[in-house]
């Protein structure tokens, strides 16, 4: 049975290895194969390896072969590309939980019909929409937001709407935005347009039954209404209904650097404290039913009746509180172990972990992808092979802590190497925030804050509890030791580490477990990669309509702006903070360019992190950064490993000229032992760059960052020509509203014959001084027919 689930989840793993999709009848095939193995292993007779394999190849074969023909399903339902971009008129209706924000609302529509042009056409049924006040363009935007209207789970609503193909960042590190929306069947995101000639969007009679949708969105909201701190309101209504997009930013920064994000989520912890609860309270209901109906007890035993209740209930709750990938692995080994109990059967508990794998990855083949499947799983199977799941001795409380303490630490240990991989942090004050928040978030504030469904101003009691212990974590998470970084393994040391992990905890002989601290090493010893002396490396990041450049040597690493956004939608925190903790790099200079949001936006989040770090800029940065940065002028230059930085502009004189933001930016000559030049633009216009030419004669560039993201007011004939550059990287976003990069400067590449790529369609872009000709792109490095790169003819 090990071997045959071993190989279910084998043949998941390798569909989703594919870079493309087969046609139906490869995966068809593949079903009727293991259909026809299947038979063979039933009828094989004798030869028991023989019976084995042939039932492992089936199995692996209709898992493969029925997760091709889910994913061709999936790839049908994207929006045809002819009708990207374009504003459809959408009838249809609210589904799940609209997510508000600062600047509007998010939300799934499932479409009942379309119409382009007067006529009508086939989207895909289920898209995701934004409905924006206005996008900002300056800081002074920030603040500015448009009433809209209250979007509600049911609503049916007659809108305009511009759609893309789904379509997110591709860089090494951070969230796979494309993943997640394939994942969820949305074949399409957009926005809802309003003004410049469109039809008001229409509130329309009648609404659409979505009765989970509306109790959760019911129950936030009067979690909201009676709790006034909106920072704990947060925290409950993602216990209660599981919205994890009410917490604060700042309240997930503490919750991972302190280890317990688990806690504030659905996990299965709560799935299964709920189902204790739950089966303990049926229990007794049943009991007392049975003293007025005492057959009750002949046809289904206070026993079985309390398991099978608490399950039903157990679901409900997993269901209301949106059904993720921990609550679902919980619920089906509940399920299991409930059949298990009332057939009087006992599976071994591999075969029983291995079967509720393979029952998640049925419902979603592509949670095999998620941290979280493995997290989840892992954390059980160590507990289950170590033989402590449950032992804990009579005794009473200090028992009860030893218990909780032995736990804990088990799962501390044997989840770091697989933490680090994932998140590249792990935190050291884990065991000790777990050891007071689990029975604090399990025993105290979960229970008030399910009860408050009966008794609203119970919320307010559990609020001050989240008070309590998020001012615990806040302190814990302060201190200078609190989370242990390490650079990104390969997949190949990662394995080892993590074996050596779980072998630290297994009950073996000590010498045994030593061996885990020798596969474990990598951990502590392994390094990535920098360039040699002399040389350096430049990367790219895929960080949508802004700029920022990341620049290594051999032990330095500097970044060039910070991209767009603010909070938890900063580029800062969804990209280059990942990417610089997976490159071990330490920031020794920071540049913002000049004072653009599409620039700058992530300084603030980059110098929390990074507050050592030398800040250059070419303006005031007191309101942003909270110290003064110095300023970057032409002439002003620096060594770092045989690698040469020189400021090329502005010039002294030029901040006292009132020049506008644009043609005071930074620009950046960086220059290899052997000559090989890069050249960082910021958003300069055509004047700066015929000054440059004419103060910097011979100027040359083997690579150039698009000036102004490829903008028409950049890049002009006289510039190509007088710099001629090798290669040219532009930063700019998919579909961005100010169609960088313009066709004229790409006709003018072209007519060069100068190489370009772009962010939308190259993701991540790295290029080495030691290798002038080349640049890598991240979406062909790796890629997987989800992405959009991928599916581009489709």
């Amino acid at each position: 049975m090990i071997i045959v689930l071993l190989g279910a989840v084998a043949g998941v793993a390798l569909q989703l290895l594919q870079a493309g999709l087969w046609a139906p009848r490869a995966y068809q095939g593949l079903i009727f194969l293991g259909l026809l193995l299947v038979l063979a292993a039933w009828g094989g007779g004798r030869g028991t390896r023989r019976r084995l394999l042939l039932a492992t190849l089936a199995a692996t074969a209709l898992m493969a072969g029925s997760t091709g023909l889910r994913a061709l399903d999936r790839l049908g339902q994207i929006l045809p590309a002819a009708l990207e971009g374009q504003d459809l008129l959408l009838v249809g209706h609210v589904a799940g939980l609209p997510r508000p924000g600062d600047k509007g609302v998010q939300f799934e529509f499932e479409v009942e019909s379309a119409r382009w042009n007067g006529q009508p056409v086939a989207i895909p049924r289920h898209v995701q929409l934004g409905w924006w006040s206005r996008p900002a363009e300056s800081k002074a935007d920030l603040s500015a937001a448009a009433e809209l209207p209250a979007v509600l789970p049911g609503q049916r609503w007659e809108l305009v709407a511009r759609l893309q193909r789904p379509h997110g960042l591709a860089n090494p590190q951070g969230f796979d935005l494309e993943l997640w929306l394939w994942e969820q069947g949305l074949g399409a995101t957009g926005s809802v347009r309003l003004g410049r000639g469109q039809p008001a969007p229409q509130l329309l009679p009648g609404r659409v039954r979505v009765p989970v949708a509306r109790a959760r969105h019911a129950v936030r909201a009067a979690i909201q209404g009676a709790v006034p701190d909106a920072r704990a309101a947060g925290v409950l209504a993602a216990l209660v209904v599981g919205d994890q997009a009410s917490i604060d930013s700042a309240d997930w920064e503490v919750f991972r650097l302190t280890g317990v994000a688990h806690l504030v989520s659905i996990s299965g912890l709560h799935v299964t404290m709920f189902a204790l609860f739950a089966s303990v309270l049926v229990g007794r209901l049943w009991r007392a039913l049975a003293r007025i109906w005492p057959g009750l007890l002949l046809w289904l035993p206070a026993g079985s009746a309390a398991a099978i209740g608490g399950l039903a209930l157990a679901f409900a709750y997993a269901l209301f509180a949106g059904w993720g990938v921990p609550a679902q692995r919980t619920l089906l080994m509940l399920a299991c172990l409930t059949w298990l109990r009332l057939n009087g059967l006992r599976w071994p508990w591999p075969v029983l972990l291995l079967a509720v794998m393979v029952a998640v990855l049925l419902l979603d083949p592509w949670a095999l992808l998620q941290a979280g499947f493995w997290l989840s799983f892992v954390a059980v199977g160590v507990l289950l092979a170590s033989s402590w799941l449950g032992q804990v001795e009579p005794g009473g409380a200090r028992a009860w802590l030893v218990g909780l303490l032995r736990t804990q630490a088990i799962v501390s240990v044997a989840l770091a190497p697989l933490t680090l991989w994932c998140f590249g942090q792990f935190s050291l004050v884990g065991l000790l925030a777990n050891l007071v928040a689990v029975p604090w978030v399990t025993a105290v504030i979960t229970p008030l804050a399910m009860l408050g469904l009966l008794w609203s101003p119970l919320w307010r009691l559990a609020a001050w509890g989240v008070q309590a212990m998020n001012a615990g974590l806040e302190w814990l998470s302060r201190l200078p030791w609190a989370a242990f970084e390490r650079p990104e393994l390969p997949p190949a040391l990662a394995l080892f580490a993590l074996a050596g992990g779980v072998l630290l905890v297994l009950r073996l002989p000590g010498r045994s477990r030593a061996w885990g601290l020798l596969l474990a090493w990598p951990l502590l010893a392994w390094a990535p990669a920098r360039p040699q002396a002399g040389q350096f490396e430049l990367m790219a990041p895929d960080i949508g309509q802004g700029s920022a450049i990341v620049v290594r040597t051999a032990r330095h690493t500097l970044v060039h702006d910070t991209g767009p956004g603010q909070g938890t939608a900063s580029a800062a925190r969804r990209v280059l903070l990942p990417l610089l903790r997976a490159g071990g790099d330490r920031l020794d200079a920071l540049v913002a360019s000049h004072d653009d949001l599409d620039h700058v936006g992530g300084l603030p989040e980059l110098l929390r992190q990074h507050p050592r770090a030398e800040l250059w800029a070419s303006y005031d940065t007191r309101r942003d950064a909270g110290r003064l940065a110095r300023t970057c002028e032409a002439g002003q230059q620096w060594s770092w490993d045989g690698v040469n930085f020189e400021w090329l502009h502005p010039r002294a004189e030029d901040h006292a000229a009132g020049l506008t933001d644009n043609a005071l930016s930074c620009v950046l000559r960086v220059t290899s032992a052997d000559g090989r030049v890069a050249l960082l633009t910021g958003d300069i216009t055509a004047r700066e760059e015929a000054r440059l030419l004419r103060d910097q004669p011979g100027l040359r560039a083997d690579l150039l960052l698009a000036p102004h993201h490829g903008s028409s007011t950049s890049s002009s004939e006289a510039w190509l020509d007088g710099l001629r550059p090798g290669r040219v990287v532009i930063q700019s976003g998919h579909l961005n509203r100010f169609q960088h990069p313009a066709p004229e400067v790409l006709r003018r590449y072209r007519a060069r014959g100068i190489p370009w790529t772009d962010s939308p369609a190259c993701g991540a872009a790295s290029w080495r001084s030691a290798q002038p000709a080349d640049i890598q792109c991240w979406r062909h490095a790796r890629p997987r027919y989800w992405q959009a790169g991928a599916r581009a003819g489709n």
